[in-house]
Order: C-alpha cells, then sequence, then structure tokens
C-alpha cells in the first residue's frame, strides 16, 4: 500500500506509519470481512457439533486452541499452501501426535516442548501436510495439564482431529457458497487442439524450469503454490505490457461493420454468413439489437430449427479497454473474437485475433534488422 508522504511528516515518521500497512498481497477489506464471517460461523459450529457428538464436561475440551489458528489461515488465505484440507487435518493430528509422544518419553516439560514442536516440524513435513497451528497442537498435547494427559493417545484423534474435520467441511460449505476456489487448485492450461504441443500462451515467455532456477537462486521458501506463484508472474508480464501500451484501446483496432444475425434466423443463414464473409465468429442479438451470445460453425453443426440453442457466451469488451488486455481471450485456444459492446450491450464492434495481431506487430521495435517476409 502507498501512502503520500505530506511535507510536514519526516520520513522517519512514515516509515513508522508503514509498519501498519497490510503485509499481505491481494488482501482486500471484502476478502477480510468474508474471513470474518466464515471464522465466526466455523468455529462457533464446530464447537457446537463437538459438544452435540460427545457431551460437555470437563473430561472433554469441546475445541482446542490450535483451531483458531486453523481458522484464520483457512478463511483469510485459504489459497495458502499450508491452509489445505490435508494440511489442517494431518498438521493438527499429527502434530498432536508428536506433542504427545515427547509428553510420554520426557517427563522434563521444558524439553518436551521443544522436543514435540521439533518432532511436528519433522513429521508434517515429510508427510506434506505442514501446518503452522500444529506447533500450537502440539505444545497443547505437552503442556495441556490432567485433561490432555487423561486421554493420552486418543488426544490426538479426539477432539484435535475431529475438530480438524469439522473445520475443515464447514470450511469446505463456506467456500463453496462464497464461490472461492477452495480446496484451491490451479487448472494448468490445457491444448484445445488435443496435441502434445504447448498452449499458444505457455510457448514464450519464462517456463516451469525457469521459475524453479529463480527459486534455488533465491534459496528461500515462499508461502505460495508454485503453479500460483507461475500464474501470477504471467499476469505481471501482462500488466506489464498493458500498462506500456495502453494507450492503444479497443476502439483503436476494433472493426465496426460487424456481421451479426438474429437470434430466430435459421442455422443454414448463419451458415452462409460465416462463410461469405469469411468469419469465424458471428454476434447474435436479440429483437432489441442487444448482443446475447455468439455462433461458429462448430455450434452450428448440431441439427437446430433456430440458433437459438447454439449460441455460446461471448467474450465482451469496452472501447475505452486496453487492446492488450485482451492477448489471455484471444489466445486461450476457444476464443477467436472479442465483441466490443456499450453499456446496454448494444454492439460497437469486433476485435479478431487478427485485428490483434495486427496491432501488437505495430508495437514491435523497429530498430532492428529487416525480417523476411514469409510469401
Amino acid at each position: 500500500m502507498q501512502f503520500p508522504v505530506s511535507p510536514k511528516v519526516g520520513p522517519s515518521r512514515f516509515r513508522r506509519f508503514r509498519l501498519f500497512s497490510p503485509i499481505l498481497a491481494g488482501a482486500t477489506l471484502r476478502e477480510r470481512l468474508i474471513a470474518c464471517l466464515g471464522a465466526l460461523l466455523a468455529i462457533g459450529l464446530t464447537g457446537v457439533i463437538s459438544g452435540y457428538l460427545f457431551g460437555q464436561g470437563p473430561h472433554l475440551p469441546l475445541i482446542v486452541a490450535p483451531m483458531g489458528a486453523s481458522a484464520v489461515l483457512l478463511f483469510a488465505v485459504p489459497a495458502s499452501p499450508l491452509a489445505q484440507p490435508w494440511s489442517i487435518i494431518g498438521g493438527n493430528t499429527i502434530s498432536a501426535l508428536m506433542g504427545i509422544v515427547a509428553a510420554y518419553f520426557i517427563r522434563d516439560p521444558i524439553i518436551a516442548t521443544g522436543v514435540g514442536v521439533s518432532l511436528a516440524i519433522g513429521a508434517m513435513s515429510f508427510t506434506r501436510c505442514l501446518h503452522p497451528p500444529g506447533g500450537a497442537a502440539a505444545l497443547t498435547a505437552v503442556l495441556g495439564g490432567p485433561v490432555v494427559a487423561g486421554w493420552g493417545f486418543l488426544f490426538p484423534f479426539v477432539p484435535v482431529a475431529l475438530n480438524s474435520c469439522i473445520l475443515v467441511g464447514l470450511g469446505l460449505l463456506f467456500h463453496k457458497l462464497s464461490k472461492r476456489n477452495y480446496p484451491h487448485v490451479v487448472l494448468k492450461a490445457e491444448n484445445t487442439h488435443q496435441t502434445i504441443d504447448l498452449p499458444s500462451a505457455a510457448r514464450v515467455g519464462f517456463r516451469e524450469e525457469d521459475v524453479d532456477a529463480a527459486l534455488e537462486v533465491l534459496d528461500e521458501t515462499f508461502d505460495i503454490d508454485r503453479a500460483d506463484l507461475g500464474r501470477l508472474l504471467q499476469q505481471v508480464e501482462l500488466q506489464a505490457a498493458i500498462r506500456s501500451n495502453g494507450k492503444i484501446s479497443c476502439a483503436d483496432i476494433m472493426s465496426r461493420d460487424v456481421i451479426a444475425i438474429g437470434e430466430t434466423s435459421e442455422p443454414d443463414a448463419a451458415r452462409h454468413l460465416l462463410l461469405k464473409h469469411n468469419i469465424r465468429t458471428l454476434p447474435v442479438k436479440d429483437p432489441e439489437g442487444r448482443l446475447i451470445g455468439t455462433v461458429g460453425l462448430r455450434e452450428l453443426s448440431g441439427s437446430t430449427e433456430t440458433i437459438a440453442h447454439a449460441i455460446s457466451r461471448p467474450a465482451v469488451a469496452r472501447p475505452s479497454d486496453a487492446a492488450l488486455s485482451l492477448l489471455p481471450v484471444l489466445t486461450d485456444g476457444r476464443t477467436h473474437a472479442v465483441i466490443v459492446v456499450d453499456d446496454d450491450y448494444r454492439i460497437l464492434g469486433l476485435i479478431s485475433q487478427t485485428d490483434l495481431l495486427s496491432a501488437v506487430a505495430r508495437l514491435l521495435p523497429n530498430d532492428s534488422a529487416p525480417v523476411p517476409v514469409v510469401a
């Protein structure tokens, strides 16, 4: 977060205020409020469900303290590798077991706490479920007093594993209802032509081995999935290109004489327009002239009386959008054109892959040796 430096505020005071700036990349007020709501519901319900299943009383803590830390990760940073279901369930359970083992064999509590946390980190690392609250689970197992001692080797499973499973189950439901990607899975781009070639967007720029080499050089561990890191770097490249060439807008390069068709038209009429004008995407309008979708020869391959059942969801943009912002859409292997619309979804223009390619070609530096033109 950037703050303007007032002439009355010295650099030292400015640096002090920066200590209170958010350090979590991508954090927004909306995301934090969602995290608060999720933790409120999940922690409360975890205690209620645990009490319903096993009763209440001093012989059984309804919910152990590390669940609070797990909830922070689960709802505030659900994309973190440390917040995934196996990390929460396995990390807490295995760590609690390591704490019980340390307390059983080592009578000195100070030494047992150190050994328990150390064993927990090692066990979580080998079982691929590293979870920071696991350290607290190990400490709880060592220093939990007579209640924990009474449960002995059952404590890692009841209540630790039980709490963890309930918390994760509620987290899965909450994230699904709030339309968040959890468990966090990064979908790799696939070649839609079903060949072994990499997708077109992945054939230039950095590759996976470049990310691995950079991580090896930095020699640090980052709380981000490797695939997420690559996706982030690709977006950084795109945003830098847009910033450097942001003056070229969609309105500058779009075709304005757009061939379109009504939603009640027959498939033969749509095929005729596609072939006659040598285009691959045909916008479809409703009776009021608003865009409702697109059709192509692939969509029209089925037998329908009208094209209404063959309409695909359109890719759209606004005239003021940066032209280079369409690169991910027009290089995904499926989309051949983007429809430029106004606020009422009326068609203003169309940008094809050829239009964007021509615009990008003009941005290339011209101080190098001439490139032979392919006939």
